[in-house]
């Protein structure tokens, strides 16, 4: 059984390591950035691939130096943690999560045990060959820090008893008849629990409250009450690490984006038109769908994946949001259709621009030759004096 003081040192661990791949992620980004087209499409390949070297190096540097002598504690200590939790939706993914992220210790330890001479080409494919596992810690390996690191569990709430848990409760449902109970964050335990913080005013007073369950469906009951936010998160159990969307993503190993031109750059496209057929062809490039949609398509994406984050909070909300993005997607949709007709059809004007639409000639000052001396300054006014 791992003591507080290790778990946590072994939790601040996986934390430093993923602090710092957060840092050369950053950096990469930006040197790949530099390698890339206006519409993101990379045309200096071998500065990418020297770019995505070099992170490969440093992620596998900043393994050995935070995670390679401590992450099989660090999982010893998280299953331990996760043993002495309730059953819960998530626990079998938990557990999955780490046996995976167990594998990929396993795997990193295998090659960093044969290393290849430094600066070859043997070492960059071992490097390349870590990324992928190096790059599942840093997306994972805060969850078995946030299990290893479970030394405060909080009470539960302050010991209501049932009658007092029934009259705050009461308090808090008149109050949001009233609009006066203000929401102010939320967050699930490590058993499921959903608990959300509020104030709660009365007479001109406010006070912090707990409840479980969603705000805005019947069944919610309050859970606690505290004089500051502070005590209210000392009190109540710790917040787990949030769910995700999709559950393949992974913000350190992104696919290569598809190439996308700019809606700034469609709109000076037709500011710089002189005939339908220009305007046409800028209007069905906003419009098109597959690899490289255009900037309508993009947004109906958007919406659509919007929706379904807000359905997947599972609360009375965020499934009415989700109906809302919804319909407002299939808008969208039919507006995006109609400026593809209209695109067809001012293609087929065959038009261009009268010549009587002619451009504003610049305003350029004529400067003065090298040997023109300059005007003297015009004299500086004088305050009048002031006599007694």
């Amino acid at each position: 059984m791992t003591d507080t003081s290790t778990a946590r040192e072994l939790a601040q661990h996986a934390r430093d390591f993923r602090l710092r791949l957060a840092v050369i992620d950053r950096e990469t980004q930006t040197a790949l950035d530099a390698t890339q087209d206006r519409y993101g499409r990379t045309v200096h390949h071998h500065a990418a691939a020297a770019a995505r070297a070099r992170r490969n190096a440093a992620a596998a540097e900043a393994y050995t130096t935070h995670l390679a002598l401590h992450a099989t504690g660090l999982l010893e200590a998280a299953r331990s943690a996760l043993d002495e939790l309730p059953p819960a939706r998530h626990t079998t993914a938990w557990r999955a999560l780490l046996d995976s992220l167990a594998a990929s210790h396993t795997e990193i330890t295998r090659i960093l045990g044969c290393p290849a001479a430094p600066g070859s080409a043997a070492e960059r494919e071992q490097h390349k060959a870590l990324w992928p596992h190096l790059a599942v810690w840093a997306d994972h390996g805060s969850l078995a820090a946030d299990l290893a690191d479970q030394h405060h569990q909080g009470e539960n709430g302050t010991g209501l008893t049932a009658e007092e848990a029934q009259s705050w409760t009461h308090q808090a449902q008149a109050a949001q008849r009233r609009g006066e109970l203000d929401l102010i964050e939320s967050w699930y335990a490590a058993d499921g629990q959903r608990i959300t913080l509020a104030y709660l005013v009365q007479d001109d007073t406010s006070t912090v409250i707990a409840l479980t369950g969603d705000p805005d469906a019947p069944g919610w009951q309050v859970i606690g009450h505290y004089s500051d936010e502070y005590a209210a998160g000392r009190a109540l159990p710790r917040p787990v690490p949030p769910g995700v969307l999709r559950p393949d993503t992974s913000r350190f190993n992104r696919p290569e984006p598809a190439p996308e031109v700019p809606l700034h750059e469609l709109l000076q496209d037709i500011h710089e038109a002189r005939s339908a057929g220009d305007v046409s062809e800028t209007l069905l490039t906003a419009t098109q769908h597959g690899y490289d949609a255009g900037p309508m398509v993009r947004l109906q994406e958007l919406l659509h994946t919007a929706g379904q984050f807000a359905a997947a909070l599972e609360t009375v909300q965020g499934r009415q949001i989700a109906a809302r993005l919804d319909a407002l997607g299939r808008q969208l949709d039919f507006l995006t259709r109609e400026v593809k007709d209209a695109a067809e059809d001012l293609g087929a004007t065959v038009a261009v621009l009268p010549p009587h639409r002619t451009p504003t000639p610049p305003r350029i000052r004529p400067r003065p030759a090298l040997d023109t001396a300059l005007p003297p300054p015009p004299p500086r006014a004088t305050a009048p004096a002031h006599h007694p």
